[in-house]
């Protein structure tokens, strides 16, 4: 299996977005995820699309999500209906909001594909846990199912490497751990089945704990023969 890797980016006009996609894309990812947490309001959407054969991804978090945005939850999910108006190929959204099912509507009436995500930034979770959270994304309406939480040692790992093993041949399944003990099951995951791993373009520009950059984990799966 080649293993597909997501660059994150997070900026804030149309024109860096422009810039980091056109790296992102020179550095071979696979997909891109524009962090829409900083991005201009009046950022061009749809010339982000147009700049690259990529499929991009629009992700809007919140700083009591552990990312950047101060806007209300008006203006997030008006950020997200616009990038799939524009053309994005995927939009995130989180389980817990609680116009998950509306959203995943419209998002899928206006020609994208929601990723239903769960992130557990404190603890991991049983293999039980993580099971019933795939069934509750799946029902949602997920085309991609995305799964993160955190790994305190490095055995956190395994049970995650395990469970994207058992189900992926389920659903499209986006699953490892966070922070800094968490790489093994970034760099892995996609070997064990999962549908992509997220990389940082460059070492500096991490969007979450514990990314590698695209270039190290090329090089790393060059280093196992996963190419």
């Amino acid at each position: 299996m080649i293993p597909k890797i997501c660059v994150s980016t997070l900026p804030k006009s149309t024109e860096e977005a422009m810039v980091l996609i056109n790296t992102a894309e020179a550095a071979k990812a696979d997909f891109i995820e524009v962090r829409l947490d900083l991005l201009d309001a009046e950022a061009n959407l749809k010339e982000l699309v147009e700049s690259t054969k990529l499929p991009l991804i629009a992700t809007h978090k919140m700083a009591s999500e552990s990312g950047f945005s101060s806007h209300t939850e008006a203006e997030r999910r008006q950020s997200l209906i616009s990038a799939a108006e524009g053309g994005f190929e995927y939009i995130d959204l989180d389980l817990s909001r609680p116009t998950l099912m509306d959203m995943v509507g419209q998002i899928k009436q206006l020609g994208a594909k929601p990723i239903v995500s769960y992130h557990k930034t404190d603890a991991s979770l049983s293999r039980a846990a993580m099971e019933r959270v795939l069934e509750q994304e799946i029902a949602a309406g997920a085309v991609v199912c995305k799964i993160v939480v955190a790994a305190k040692k490095i055995e956190d790992n395994l049970s995650v490497l395990n469970f994207v093993a058992s189900h992926s041949a389920k659903a499209k399944l986006v699953c490892f751990c966070m922070g800094e003990a968490g790489k093994t099951s970034r760099l892995l995951s996609p070997l064990f089945g999962a549908y992509f791993t997220f990389a940082s373009l460059e070492k500096g520009d991490e969007t979450a704990s514990g990314q590698m950059s695209v270039g190290e984990m090329r090089a790393l799966y060059e280093v196992l023969g996963a190419k």
